[in-house]
């Protein structure tokens, strides 16, 4: 066996992207989408800065790339209280700031 391969056949030190984050790959123009966040429908946003859309992946393997210009919400910040409003957020999201503002929030709460 080469050092580069494992038993399974896979490359070692690669991993595998989420199943909603692959869907997401497909649909967006860039290799890799930032994650926004999940929100408390289950299903998880990724934020393409290159075709400024979101991909919105269900965990039914259902997604849609959703382009900001034909909607109502000019900016990503927009997106994200219009999906807090709708369908809150179970995890995220994630924008903005910096990992400092991120623990300080986190120290904060």
């Amino acid at each position: 066996m080469s050092k580069s391969a494992s038993p399974t056949g896979k490359s070692v030190g690669t991993t595998d992207a989420h199943p909603q984050e692959r869907t997401a790959r497909e649909l967006l123009t860039q290799g890799r989408p930032l994650f926004l966040g999940v929100d408390g429908e289950g299903a998880a946003h990724y934020w393409d800065s290159y075709e400024f859309a979101v991909a919105v992946v269900a965990t039914d393997d259902q997604a849609e790339k959703v382009p900001l210009a034909e909607t109502p919400y000019e900016t990503l910040a927009g997106w994200c209280e219009y999906t807090q409003d709708e369908r809150g957020w179970a995890v995220g999201p994630h924008v903005g700031g910096s990992i400092v503002d991120d623990l300080a929030r986190g120290l904060d709460g």
